[in-house]
């Protein structure tokens, strides 16, 4: 599922450019959760540090260590000398729009929201489209027909992730039942495993087998309960849920879970997000054995990132506004390979690219919301 990634945009403004390819210099202001986040922030720096390795210049960085320091980091690289400054993730919106108005010169650009101004570009996903093929993965592959999904803040664009995978979820299995949970009200809620460990296991004790969690960092809490819970047990399913089929039952186990899930039992899955997170669900350390991340929805902050630090290092054309990633463009895919390859049958990977050609085509028309 490699896809090339072009950059879309509303707005063409010719008159600005950046002349030097060598002093570049970004500033990429993090969310919570910072840089190595194993998940948004830490696509957006490998992005940076991709780009600045091939154009040459550097990278400054600012991590809040709280809620009320985001967004503090946008004017503060503005005053280091960023030629370009990146605000990532939708809370450093309105730091973004203000720095931009008072340092006209200088590009800004926020990941996940549409900042205001001529000097402004706002790198947003059809994060539906690829929550769609992972839906629909987990709809065919459900072994309970109850799946699980666990939004970090009920936002525009988690309800995106939502309603792409429900929708995918429900073409595949008409069956089948999607609960939606969320972590918090306030961002808090991309950086909270904690809660979203307990809410995962509420999740599984009501039957669901496959959770994906849109989340950000607090995603890892839902990896952490399913390392504690890998496998559903007959006896234990709630009234009304029994196990259908069991796609896995070839995929050899450790020894230690052989033990564990003895009996009538179906394994527990999660489905990572933003980066491939598949290894997190390596549980063993031995790829050979069954893995508990079904797949990654893989939202290629990295490559939109990558993507408007080379156009800004090579003096190409500023364009302000809406540049949109998905399907088509390499922004969004599944991530397939040695440690979840043995849980999807070249079939099913043969199903989802026809599904995906769909989708591209448009032919299938996915919900937003």
């Amino acid at each position: 599922m490699r896809m090339r990634c072009v950059a879309l945009s509303l707005t063409f403004i010719p008159l600005l450019t950046f002349g030097s390819v060598s002093a570049i210099k970004v500033g990429l202001a993090f969310d919570l959760g910072g840089r190595n986040d194993q998940g948004f922030n830490q696509a957006a720096y490998q992005g940076a540090r991709r780009a600045i390795a091939e154009a040459g210049g550097e990278v400054l960085t600012f991590e809040p260590k709280k809620l009320a320091e985001v967004g503090a980091g946008i004017p503060k690289l503005a005053q280091q000398g960023a030629n370009l400054i990146i605000g990532v993730g939708f809370s450093n919106n309105a730091a973004v729009t203000a720095a931009a108005a008072k340092y006209p010169t200088t590009f800004f650009v926020t990941v996940d929201d549409l900042p205001k101004g001529p000097n402004t570009a706002g790198l947003r996903f059809r994060e539906q489209e690829g929550s769609f093929l992972a839906g629909y993965l987990a709809g065919k592959q459900s072994t309970t027909g109850r799946i699980g999904f666990i939004g970090g803040v009920d936002l525009p664009v988690i309800r995106r992730f939502r309603a792409g995978f429900e929708a995918g979820v429900k073409f595949a299995c008409s069956s089948c039942e999607v609960k939606s949970v969320y972590v918090s009200t306030t961002s808090q809620g991309f950086n909270d495993p904690a809660t979203a460990q307990q809410l995962a296991a509420k999740l599984l004790a009501g039957g669901a087998d496959i959770i994906y969690a849109a989340a950000g960092a607090s995603g890892l809490g839902v990896i952490e309960q399913i390392k504690a819970q890998p496998c559903l047990k007959a006896a234990n399913l709630p009234q009304g849920v029994k196990f259908l089929a069991d796609p896995y039952k070839g995929v050899p186990r450790s020894a230690a879970e052989q033990k564990l899930c003895a009996g009538d039992t179906r394994p527990t899955f999660f489905i990572g997000v933003d980066v491939n997170q598949n290894a997190l669900g390596d549980f063993d350390k031995n790829p050979a054995t069954l893995n508990h991340g079904l797949t990654s929805m893989l939202k290629r902050v990295d490559n939109a990132v990558y993507t408007i630090i080379k156009d800004t290092a090579e003096s190409r054309p500023w364009r302000s506004g809406d540049r949109s990633f998905g399907l088509s463009n390499g922004g969004v895919a599944l991530a397939i390979d040695q440690y979840n390859k043995a849980l999807i049958s070249a079939d099913m990977q043969a199903n989802l690219k026809k599904v995906e050609d769909l989708i591209v085509s448009g032919t299938l028309k996915v919900p937003a919301k």
